[in-house]
């Protein structure tokens, strides 16, 4: 009997361990140790959870109720925005401008045979570029002296596409000009207006509903006395949700390690894109989507302010009576 309760509570643990992947392997600087190997995760980041509140109606200090509703969408791109960054540097001004705009015009030829892309190229810096020169004397210190070298000039390459699946083909194109560096990409839909329309409707009738439960169960009109309404939206774009962290095993050097100069090997660092996930929200729109997408996120308070009685003043009379004083009559 003990032997079958042992297997219940082993395997399951075995179960989820894989497949919570190398990402929970470790957080903050707490180390596992496997034999002679530690699981490394230093940079591991929770999941962004949106801050709202987890009851629908609650208080506030002031005694005041309130009714919130949130909701998120899930927006797929329209349309992406690549860029790239190309630096050059060349003795002179004429060099170094020839250079970077024969590397863009190469690039931009190939580009454009995609379909559906359009390019725009950004102007970033120019400067010049400065070097030290060795200045030797007998009988004082060796002198180092800035001399120009020449000039750097630093373009971007905007590069606009409607199929995520060719940013595979534009990063080749770039490759062959030595254009290693991409910025960030940026993701665009046109339909974002008609969605927060679309969510601010169902929350209103979301929020009415509520305030005709929570009036059931109070017992009392939410509709009477002084009311405030106020809402307002958040949207989350791909490029501000990616994560990273780095999980590695690391060997534990048996003999004292001060004695020895230890040259740790570069450790990968893995990015993900984490979005908000869908708790705590009263609705979701697209609750799936394989890829990145852009999110809204929106938010509508009710308050009822909690009502005030009437102050009353009195005032006492040459025998000690209380008798009511009534004020602006």
């Amino acid at each position: 009997m003990k032997a079958i309760i042992f297997l219940w509570v082993f395997v399951p643990f075995l179960v989820v361990a894989q497949e919570r992947g190398n990402i929970n392997r470790a957080s903050g600087n707490v180390n596992k140790d496997a034999g002679n190997a530690n699981y490394y995760n230093n940079t591991y980041q929770q999941p962004r959870k949106y801050n709202t509140q987890i009851n629908p109606l609650y208080f506030d200090p002031n005694g005041d109720m309130i009714v919130s509703v949130s909701g998120l969408a899930n927006v797929k791109a329209d349309s992406y925005i690549a860029i790239f960054n190309l630096s050059q540097i060349g003795k002179t001004t004429q060099e170094v401008n020839e250079l970077l705009n024969g590397r863009i015009n190469q690039i931009i030829t190939k580009i454009k045979t995609l379909p559906n892309v359009k390019t725009y190229i950004d102007v970033i810096s120019f400067v010049p570029v400065y070097e030290y020169d060795t200045e030797k004397k007998v009988f004082s210190k060796r002198t180092y002296n800035e001399i120009p070298k020449g000039f750097e000039m630093q373009k971007n390459i905007h590069i606009e596409y409607t199929d995520p699946s060719l940013l595979e083909n534009i990063m080749s194109i770039c490759a062959e000009y030595e254009v290693y560096d991409l910025v960030k990409v940026d993701y665009h839909s046109n339909n974002l207006e008609n969605i927060k329309k679309e969510m601010a409707t169902k929350a209103k009738a979301i929020l009415k509903e509520k305030i005709k439960n929570y009036q059931e169960i109070l017992s009392t009109d939410l509709n009477v006395g002084e009311k405030q309404i106020v809402d307002g939206f958040q949207i989350f774009y791909p490029v501000d949700m990616y994560k990273s962290y780095q999980a590695y095993s690391s060997a534990n050097l048996q003999q004292n390690p001060s004695k020895y100069e230890i040259r740790p090997a570069t450790k990968t660092t893995t990015y993900y894109y984490q979005p908000i996930i869908n708790e705590d929200f009263d609705f979701v729109m697209n609750q799936k989507s394989l890829e990145p997408t852009i999110q809204i996120v929106y938010e509508i308070k009710f308050k009822v302010k909690k009502e005030s009685k009437a102050k009353e003043y009195f005032w006492l009379t040459p025998n000690g009576e209380a008798k009511p004083l009534t004020i602006g009559k």
